[in-house]
């Protein structure tokens, strides 16, 4: 567990989230210049929005395109900076080239993000931009994060985390603001649907992203589809459960779900919870399946 960076421990009191914006914008305004690491989540989007407003053209937000980014992603950015006018633009990374990274170690995110920054550098030295940032919060702290020890090392910005802006407030303000990011589910790279030791490819990133989509046109919100070899395990956040247990849901998840290519489905009792494979690394020894608490349909 080296590799986890506890960034800041959230405090309940302290200043109001008007005057965290207020203070996030004057502290981007006094950048030169600034990349803003733009992935379409609430925390970077609504950064992205803020560097815009205090910067103007002198902000620019950048997209990264892999195989591990999926299309739905890329739309919801997409419709994104063009509704807001936000200077922006998609690059390409290159991080399944990588064999650190397609081995799925617990530092996969590292490499991850290590790729990344190393083009948003690359980008700001060609173009003169003086700074980098993204859009890690106040809450992000105790969970197993090591991409956050990749933007220590590259010396990015962390400009939400500065002001000690939490998960609530960014929603708040981008409410506010009128982003449509402002409730979008916690998103992540489909490689995090892969356990670690698994082997990360763009065919089971593929497979993955096909899931998903099954299940969002089934009219679901806040999900995941684990992959374990042949294995779809689906997390539904907690709220949704009762639709997806019905017979005829549980049927019809079943049956899209191999349609694309899994052998087998199951419906996790716990539900949806962020970073649940990083569970296997708490544990003293990896469960079984039939361990695992799973519901097979």
């Amino acid at each position: 567990m080296a590799a986890i960076v506890q960034i800041r421990i959230p405090q309940t009191d302290g200043p109001s989230a008007d005057e965290k914006e207020r203070q996030l914008l004057a502290n981007l305004a006094a950048l030169p210049s600034v990349i803003v690491a733009l992935s379409g989540g609430a925390d970077s989007a609504y950064l992205a929005w803020a560097a815009q407003k205090a910067l103007g053209t002198r902000a620019l937000s950048v997209t990264a395109l892999s195989p591990s980014y999926s299309t739905h992603d890329r739309d919801i950015v997409e419709g994104f900076v063009r509704a807001q006018n936000i200077h922006h633009e998609f690059v390409e990374t290159h991080e399944m080239e990588n064999p650190e990274y397609r081995a799925n170690a617990a530092d996969r995110c590292f490499h991850c993000k290590d790729e990344l920054f190393t083009v948003l550098d690359a980008i700001a030295l060609e173009r003169g931009f003086n700074a980098t940032a993204y859009g890690v919060n106040a809450d992000d702290t105790l969970d197993f994060r090591p991409g956050h020890r990749a933007a220590k090392e590259h010396r990015v910005l962390a400009p939400l985390l500065d002001v000690g802006m939490r998960k609530s407030e960014i929603r708040e303000l981008s409410q506010r603001a009128n982003l449509p990011t402002w409730d979008r589910p916690a998103s992540a790279c489909l490689a995090s649907r892969v356990p670690y030791g698994t082997e990360v490819t763009p065919e089971r990133l593929g497979l993955i992203e096909q899931g998903e989509a099954a299940l969002r046109d089934l009219g679901f919100q806040q999900f995941r589809v684990r992959l374990h070899d042949k294995l779809a395990r689906v997390e539904i956040a907690p709220e949704e459960m009762p639709r997806a247990f019905t017979p005829e849901m549980a049927a019809e998840i079943s049956a899209r779900l191999k349609a694309v290519g899994f052998a087998y489905v199951a419906l996790d009792l716990e539900g949806y919870r962020q970073g649940s494979l990083n569970e296997a690394l708490k544990r003293p020894s990896t469960f079984t399946d039939s361990e695992s608490g799973l519901s097979q349909t």
